[in-house]
């Protein structure tokens, strides 16, 4: 089933993205790869696709997981959760209508 895991940043979280924005990624780049995901990113601050020095509030991943259990351990994982990157972490089911 598929799940969407919504993150919220903490405020001026840009710092402690950086560093650990490989790991996170590498992990979405296995999930590519086993054809489990339908799309990831993060929320800019700002109506820009490269909003600088405002950062980020936040992230949405939308990938297959076994169970609401294993997407939430997949999503406590996340090495953006580690570095203090979010303030809260939100995962629950989720039915794609579109696009078909």
């Amino acid at each position: 089933m598929l799940f969407a895991i919504i993150s919220t940043d903490v405020a001026d979280s840009l710092e402690k993205r950086l560093p650990a924005r490989p790991d996170h990624v590498k992990r979405l780049q296995d999930l590519q790869d086993a054809g489990r995901l339908v799309i990831a990113g993060p929320h800019p601050a700002i109506e820009s696709d490269d909003p600088g020095a405002a950062g980020f509030t936040g992230s949405l991943v939308v990938a297959e997981f076994e169970s609401l259990e294993s997407a939430q351990q997949w999503a406590d994982a996340d090495p953006y959760n580690h570095a203090g990157v979010y303030a809260s972490v939100i995962v629950k089911p989720f039915k794609k209508v579109f696009p078909k």
